[in-house]
């Protein structure tokens, strides 16, 4: 096996692509807690629905672009050839 700089390259570009790939475990745990959190608040309380459900909708919002990043990180990793 011969491996030249651009084939190392390229594997430790893919390997990096991967690992950025695992930021998107947070935010998919985050998202799960809070609508299982505000399923029970509306279960508790179902007048104030339309103010949990959107308070809910806005936290899984920001919470989902740490997963975006890290997307973007990948195919920036996997799609950018550096030195070619």
């Amino acid at each position: 096996m011969n491996f030249s700089g651009q084939d190392f390259i390229y594997g430790c570009s893919a390997i990096g692509a991967g690992l950025a790939m695992i930021a998107g475990i947070g935010p998919g745990v985050g998202q799960g807690i809070a609508a299982g959190y505000g399923a029970s608040a509306v279960g508790r309380n179902p007048g104030a629905q339309s103010n949990i459900t959107s308070t809910m909708l806005l936290g899984q919002a920001v919470a989902e672009t740490t997963g975006l990043y890290g997307l973007v990180v990948a195919i920036i990793l996997m799609f950018v050839k550096p030195f070619g």
